[in-house]
């Protein structure tokens, strides 16, 4: 991790020394470990607060949609996706970016890895022999790195970025077979059980957005529950509420949601908002053939027409 921390550091400082960005979006080391935070730096004298690590969870597409100037991105695989959709989506220029693309092995569930050592004082974090090494004051344990991997991470299809201008590091192999098996099985299940597990879900909601903020295809300037007229949904937190806003939110996703994540590690709640967005994910790959973030060319599945398209739909009952 130090020699691909060096390495975005010295890419970061070249481009800042160059003027060829005026700011770089990447990571620096959070308040607390196992958390790094993004970091904004516009001084190459201050490039040496990038990282890299375990812990870089959050997809920093977020922060470049419409953006004036030009910006320098540090990006893992699912990032560069998001920011292929936003290019097609024209919310950012390709011109306007310099993508330093990160291969990813997954980032760590710093949540489990805390519950697990009962949230005791943590004085050092570092991985040596594929095993993540915590140590406290008094104390030492070792984790199965890929045990704690995020689920989303498991899964990931594409842990080596898309489009990039500067790699960092060597290409990963990418293990994840994301194949929806646990849609089909949820699929599977009787409507009624399907219903109240997400009634049972999305009533525990809170309503923070903090999943629509984290997205970075979440980017309207108002977005249809902040509307006042007309008003399309309530302010509550019945359930008639919360569930309208995550089906709306999930339906506004299809067909460009990246798989990242982002939405569900946001949550403080613990709402299981993925099942949502990957049943539309497996329905727009099965329909269109069509997987979000992994081309330039190729047309998002509602953004055109087909004169072939069958729209079966319209004779379901």
């Amino acid at each position: 991790m130090h020699v691909l921390t060096n390495e975005i550091r010295r890419i970061a400082r070249d481009l800042l020394k160059s003027k060829e960005v005026d700011l770089v979006i990447g990571f620096e080391q959070g308040t607390m470990h196992l958390r790094s935070t993004p970091c904004f730096v516009r001084d190459a004298a201050d490039a040496d607060r990038l990282v890299w690590d375990d812990f870089c969870q959050n997809n920093l597409a977020a922060y470049v949609a419409k953006r004036e100037g030009s910006t320098a991105i540090v990006a893992k695989g699912c990032d560069t996706r998001a920011l292929v959709e936003l290019i097609k989506e024209n919310r950012i220029s390709r011109e306007q970016l310099v993508i330093i693309g990160v291969p990813c092995e997954g980032m760590v569930d710093s949540a489990r890895i805390e519950t697990e050592l009962d949230h005791g004082a943590i004085r050092e974090v570092f991985k040596e022999n594929g095993e993540l090494v915590v140590k406290g004051i008094n104390s030492e344990r070792r984790f199965n790195r890929e045990a704690f991997l995020y689920e989303s991470c498991k899964r990931c299809r594409q842990r080596n970025p898309v489009i990039y201008d500067k790699l960092v590091g060597s290409e990963v192999k990418t293990s994840g077979d994301d194949s929806f098996q646990d849609i089909e099985a949820f699929e599977d299940l009787p409507t009624e059980e399907r219903w109240t597990y997400f009634s049972k879900e999305m009533d525990k909601c809170i309503r923070c957005y903090a999943c629509r903020n984290a997205c970075p295809l979440c980017y309207c300037q108002e977005c249809f529950v902040d509307f006042s007229s007309p008003q399309w949904i309530g302010k509550s937190v019945d359930l008639s509420d919360t569930g309208l806003f995550h089906l709306m939110r999930a339906f506004h996703l299809a067909g460009r949601c990246v798989e990242c994540g982002a939405c569900e590690r946001a949550c403080p709640i613990g709402v299981d908002i993925g099942k949502l967005n990957r049943k539309l994910c497996k329905d727009v790959q099965e329909l269109f053939g069509y997987q979000a973030g992994t081309s330039l060319e190729e047309v998002a599945p509602l953004s055109t027409y087909r004169l072939d398209d069958p729209e079966n739909f319209m004779f379901e009952l």
